[in-house]
């Protein structure tokens, strides 16, 4: 069983990365894509857990991006750790933890949140985003899941919502490209992420040099994977699978979408680095 798309404590699940690969091999999975947001400092814990666990690791990373003035969430798969993607974690890190600092600052005046709360949850090491702050208004009371924060304080049409800086979807693609990964365009139909790209523009996404589409995600409405992988295969493009696993951040449960060893092959195969096997 392998799941390509999984976070840890460094961005915005709630495990490290020795917990997610340990409950990974306790439900049967072989092989576990780490992509942490915008982030690959938990990649040698990973590689470290992978020894403990037994259960083969892929170089990760979601990256936000924009397109057509929505948000496009990547994945990049198996690419090299280059001065370019280290580059790109730091200036993201930064443009987070401004906007984030921003939308804190507003909920402290109205008595929601302080930023030592968020700081708390967070942890020194996490690449910051708006779950952190769902999960101190968790610890609070003020809500009762981190999904019902993104309905209400933290949706686009709160009065405490910012936005930040993101590369464009064609930058993001090049920097995978050039550190020799393959791009997978995550969840393409999952309305509630920044608005739903209809199909012309995934087509006019794809056509910036996107290798794969992730058909099989719980976001992705039923209907439209038949579609998505009807485009795949038109496209000869690569099919993926998986959970985007939070810990107990989402409701989401490890291995609930798979990935075919034959795609993770030809993942493999097109890329620089090759598959983390203790």
């Amino acid at each position: 069983m392998i799941d390509l798309h999984t976070h840890s404590a460094y961005s915005d699940g709630t495990q490290t990365p020795l917990e997610l690969m340990t409950e990974a091999a306790q439900v049967g999975i072989t092989v576990l894509g780490l992509t942490d947001h915008d982030t690959i400092a938990g990649y040698e814990d990973a590689k470290a857990a992978a020894e403990a666990t037994g259960v083969g690791l892929v170089t990760g990373i979601e990256i936000s991006t924009r397109f057509k003035g929505r948000v496009v969430h990547l994945l990049g798969y198996l690419f090299d750790h280059t001065r370019a993607i280290a580059e790109h974690c730091t200036r993201v890190r930064k443009a987070r933890v401004e906007r984030l600092r921003d939308m804190v600052d507003v909920m402290e005046r109205d008595g929601l949140i302080t930023w030592e709360e968020v700081q708390q949850v967070a942890g020194t090491d996490a690449t910051l985003g708006r779950p952190h702050i769902a999960d101190a208004l968790l610890q609070r009371g003020t809500i009762t899941h981190r999904d019902e924060a993104f309905t209400t304080y933290l949706s686009p049409s709160s009065p405490y919502y910012r936005s930040y800086w993101a590369p464009t979807l064609q930058e993001s693609i090049k920097l995978i490209h050039d550190a020799g990964g393959v791009a997978v365009w995550a969840h393409p139909r999952a309305a509630a992420r920044g608005g739903m790209h209809d199909w012309q523009a995934i087509r006019e996404g794809i056509a910036l040099g996107i290798d794969g589409l992730e058909v099989d995600h719980r976001d992705n409405p039923v209907a439209d994977r038949a579609k998505l992988a009807s485009m795949v295969s038109e496209l000869g493009l690569v099919r993926t699978g998986s959970s985007d696993y939070h810990g107990s951040g989402k409701h989401n449960q490890l291995g609930e979408h798979n990935t075919s060893p034959h795609m993770l092959e030809r993942i493999a195969h097109q890329a620089t680095m090759e598959v983390y096997r203790p």
